[in-house]
């Protein structure tokens, strides 16, 4: 949050006007991949308020990506090596549209895995958001969602350019 007080010169009065963060809110998906065909990855999508809700379609275009699913998905089609993809209890990862989708994605490849809930430890991602939120966002305060939006976005990339040489050497699954 930002500084809601200063100093000043004795019998000066300053005042530090108050700024509501109200609409500058941006929502982030993302997922490592350490196992990605052309080396490990971190990929994310960035959401602000104006731009619509992450909302159950959001998500399930997410999850499309993360699988290389065509659009629209043929029913025959099939990936070539299954992904699996661990959610944690996000009230839109448990949404009726996506139970409803979960059947044609592990047909075509793509399995999801839901954490138990209260589980954050389990979710590997986590101290990566902690990170990004905490160190790399240079401002604590910013005065347009677009500018918020941008800093997030140059900060996951630095972070998946740093994910990608640091997990680079990582054994492959069998």
């Amino acid at each position: 949050m930002p500084t809601g007080y200063t100093w000043c010169r004795v019998g000066q009065r300053k005042t530090v006007p108050y700024e509501a963060p109200e609409r500058r809110r941006v929502n982030v998906a993302g997922a490592l991949a350490p196992y990605a065909a052309g080396g490990p990855e971190l990929v994310f999508e960035t959401r602000r308020g104006d731009q619509g809700k992450y909302d159950a379609a959001a998500h399930l275009q997410f999850l499309a990506r993360l699988g290389g699913l065509p659009n629209p998905l043929p029913e025959d089609w099939r990936r070539e090596r299954p992904v699996v993809v661990v959610l944690d209890n996000y009230s839109v990862h448990h949404s009726q549209a996506v139970k409803e989708q979960l059947p044609a994605l592990e047909a075509a490849g793509v399995r999801c895995f839901f954490l138990p809930p209260y589980s954050p430890e389990l979710n590997e991602i986590e101290p990566m958001w902690r990170q990004v939120k905490y160190q790399d966002l240079p401002d604590r305060s910013y005065t347009t969602a677009t500018a918020l939006q941008q800093a997030v976005e140059s900060a996951l990339t630095r972070r998946a350019k740093g994910y990608k040489k640091t997990t680079n050497n990582l054994p492959r699954p069998a």
